[in-house]
């Protein structure tokens, strides 16, 4: 007696899903994610499994649909960062997926979670800057269950079910910027100051204590005189700024620790001590490019948009693929760009 042609059954078993979810994709009957779809037809390849039209070997599978959750009206680079996504789809052509970004309310957990929960409906992957909340990290528990991979950029997200993060070790970044700025005021004793985008971010968290060690460490004599918290907004960094300077007319350094530099530097440049203060920030836009050349800013710590967003979409294709999420990503790298280096 000869042995049974393989069915549904096993296409399921094989792939791992539901006899009803093998019947759906080969059927055409839309509702199953593209990257469970994926899985169907190629376990009914391996297995030989054709229904009679021959739909399994000529099913295309659609592109994977990949959104980016970013943060609205805060910093010039994450604005730079949902552009590229935007405008670069042929850098993601190889990889099979498509991507598209939107904005959420910059420093609300609850509209955060909201997002991240609407559009896990519809999209294959997400894309966010995690904001440190029980209801955050609720989300992100609640896709992982429905299979709705979740990935954090610039900021990450503790002790959740995401499946990868994409950005620079902030601790570190945090140190960088307190070496520059102790190397810059030297050996003398003098104040420094901290402005914060939010320490709802866990980045601007552990930048802040990378800061704080390096100077407890290796500059004992620079006090750190406040941290303030500007939500990436240039007009609120500009007032606290002036607010800085006349508490403290000798301040000799600011580590912006968010975004909105455009607004320090404004304020260092009406002060007329531009060139006194040590200013270092973070993210290469036009504006601290500017800001460089001029002279009000001394330093910038960055990364690279492109391969930021590069690495986010290879992990959501590694998945797919079977691969491990981190299959062929790279760290990130952070870079110090001053006046004479700018790329």
């Amino acid at each position: 007696m000869g042995r049974a042609l393989p069915g549904i059954v096993e296409v399921a078993a094989l792939a791992g899903v539901s006899t009803a979810t093998v019947d759906r994709v080969l059927n055409r009957r839309g509702g199953v994610r593209q990257a469970t779809a994926q899985r169907v037809v190629q376990a009914a390849g391996e297995l030989g499994y054709l229904p009679a039209d021959g739909l399994a070997a000529t099913l295309a599978p659609a592109p994977l649909r990949v959104m980016f959750l970013l943060p609205r009206n805060t910093s010039r680079f994450l604005t730079m960062l949902g552009d590229m996504v935007s405008y670069s789809q042929e850098h993601w052509a190889p990889f099979h997926v498509k991507c598209r970004a939107e904005t959420v309310d910059s420093f609300n957990p609850e509209a955060l979670a909201q997002a991240l929960l609407h559009h896990g409906k519809r999209y294959d992957g997400l894309v966010m800057m995690a904001l440190e909340h029980p209801q955050v990290r609720e989300a992100v528990a609640t896709l992982a269950e429905r299979g709705v991979p979740v990935v954090t950029v610039i900021s990450d997200l503790g002790n959740s079910q995401r499946v990868g993060y994409v950005g620079l070790d902030n601790r570190a970044a945090g140190r960088t910027a307190g070496y520059l700025i102790g190397r810059f005021i030297g050996a003398r004793e003098a104040k420094v100051a901290l402005v914060a985008g939010s320490l709802r971010y866990a980045a601007h968290q552990e930048r802040e204590a990378g800061f704080l060690h390096v100077l407890e460490e290796l500059f004992p004599q620079l006090t750190v005189v406040g941290l303030r918290e500007g939500l990436d907004d240039a007009e609120k960094n500009y007032r606290q700024t002036r607010t800085l300077l006349e508490r403290h007319p000798d301040l000799a350094g600011i580590y912006n620790i968010g975004g909105a530099s455009d607004g320090i530097a404004r304020a260092l440049q009406e002060g007329g001590v531009q060139h006194k203060v040590v200013f270092i920030g973070h993210g290469l836009t036009p504006d601290t490019r500017a800001q460089l050349i001029d002279g009000s800013m001394d330093a910038v710590i960055t990364q690279n948009p492109l391969s930021t967003i590069t690495s986010c979409v290879r992990i959501f294709a590694n998945l797919r693929d079977g691969r491990p999420a981190l299959s062929g990503v790279e760290t990130t790298r952070s870079q110090v760009v001053f006046r004479e280096n700018l790329p």
